[in-house]
């Protein structure tokens, strides 16, 4: 994130709410690969690295979850109907 921005959506596969707002986020999501590196987090064989994303960036673990980092820093985090990747624009 040191020389462009990150965005990291956490999702559970077993969550109904977390599913919706995936499928809403990919429909939305219309930004070039040259503005932001985008990863996905599937949480139910990841957990562990969603700890370690909680701790060292200092948020609080959310299923879903979207969290922007820019500079080495989390700039932006939001989780279930808060996450719009409209709003993401904003950031980068």
């Amino acid at each position: 994130s040191k020389t462009k921005t990150v965005a990291v959506f956490k999702h559970s596969t077993r969550c109904g709410i977390s599913r919706m707002v995936l499928g809403q986020f990919e429909r939305e999501f219309d930004i070039a690969d040259n503005d932001v590196d985008l990863y996905y987090l599937e949480l139910l064989n990841y957990r562990n690295i969603s700890d370690e994303i909680a701790a060292r960036f200092q948020v609080f673990h959310q299923s879903p979850q979207l969290l922007v980092i820019k500079n080495g820093v989390s700039v932006f985090d939001t989780s279930h109907h808060g996450i719009d990747a409209n709003l993401l624009k904003n950031y980068i």
